[in-house]
C-alpha cells in the first residue's frame, strides 16, 4: 500500500528530473557544518542548562537521514528552509525550542511508499531527545508537533503548531521558478506512482487544501504567503484537470 500524494506532492506537468538540482547544488561541508551548529544551539537551548551528551553525534545521525539518496525534496535543503522560516515566525511561538526540535525530526523518517512516516519520526524524537538531555515536557511537545504535520491543521490557539505548519507549508507560496523546482523534486520522489494515479491523488489534495478557510495561521503567514499559495495551488489544479493544459 503506497501513500497518496500529500501537501508536498505535485503533478508531472511541471519540470522533470533535468530541472532538479545537480551536484553543484547539493549541500557541501560548510552547509552541513552550519546545520550541525544550528542543531547544537537548539539542543542546548532546549536543555535549559541541564547536562547531556555531546550534541554532534545526534546531528550527524539526523543529517544522514535527511541526506538519504531516495530523497529529492525532503532533503537538508528543505530542513534548512523550514528552520529559516521558523526563525521568521519565532515571535508567534510559545516554545520555539520545541518547534525547532520538531522541525529537525518532522521528516527524519521518510519513505514515500509508506504511510507512517510522521508517526515513526515522532517515535524517533521520543527515543532520541530524552537520551540527548531534553526534558520530558519539551520532548512531548516536539513529538506532538511532528505528528501534527500529518494534517497541517493545528487547533485554534495552538501557537507552536501554527508556526511549524506555516513554516513547513510556506514552499507552496514560492515564486514560479521556486515552485516549479519544488514540484519536480516531489514528483521525482514519487516516481514509482503512475502519472494517472498521481494526478488523481494530487488533485484531491489540492481541492482539500483550497477548501480550507486558511492555509496559514500566523499573522505573518496569512499576510505574506496565503494569496500566493492559493494562486499556485489553483494553477496546479487547473493543470491536473482533464480539460487542463498538458
Amino acid at each position: 500500500m503506497t501513500d497518496s500524494p500529500r501537501p508536498h506532492d505535485t503533478p508531472a506537468d511541471l519540470p522533470g528530473p533535468a530541472d532538479l538540482p545537480g551536484p553543484a547544488d547539493l549541500p557541501g561541508p560548510a552547509d552541513l557544518a552550519d546545520l550541525a551548529d544550528r542543531w547544537r544551539e537548539t539542543l542546548l537551548a532546549a536543555r535549559a542548562g541541564a547536562a547531556g551528551p555531546d550534541p554532534l553525534p545526534y546531528a550527524e545521525n539526523l543529517l544522514a537521514r535527511w541526506a538519504e539518496p531516495h530523497r529529492r525534496y525532503h532533503t537538508t535543503a528543505h530542513l534548512t528552509a523550514v528552520l529559516d522560516r521558523i526563525d521568521t515566525l519565532a515571535p508567534y511561538a510559545d516554545d520555539v525550542h520545541a518547534v525547532r526540535l520538531a522541525a529537525w525530526f518532522h521528516d527524519a523518517v521518510y519513505r514515500p511508499d509508506r504511510t507512517e512516516n510522521e508517526e515513526r519520526s515522532a517515535a524517533l524524537a521520543e527515543r532520541a531527545l530524552p537520551e540527548a538531555g531534553v526534558a520530558e515536557a519539551v520532548t512531548a511537545e516536539a513529538a506532538r508537533l511532528v505528528r501534527l504535520t500529518v494534517t497541517h491543521d493545528p487547533a485554534e490557539g495552538d501557537r507552536d503548531g501554527e508556526v511549524l505548519c506555516d513554516a513547513d507549508l510556506a514552499v507552496l507560496a514560492g515564486g514560479p521558478q521556486e515552485y516549479a523546482v519544488y514540484a519536480a523534486q516531489v514528483r521525482e520522489e514519487y516516481g514509482f506512482v503512475p502519472d494517472e494515479a498521481f494526478r488523481a491523488g494530487r488533485a484531491a489534495v489540492l481541492r482539500q487544501l483550497l477548501a480550507l478557510p486558511r492555509l496559514f495561521r500566523t499573522p505573518y503567514g496569512a499576510a505574506e504567503w496565503e494569496e500566493r499559495a492559493r494562486h499556485n495551488l489553483a494553477t496546479e489544479l487547473e493543470l491536473l484537470e482533464p480539460s487542463g493544459p498538458r
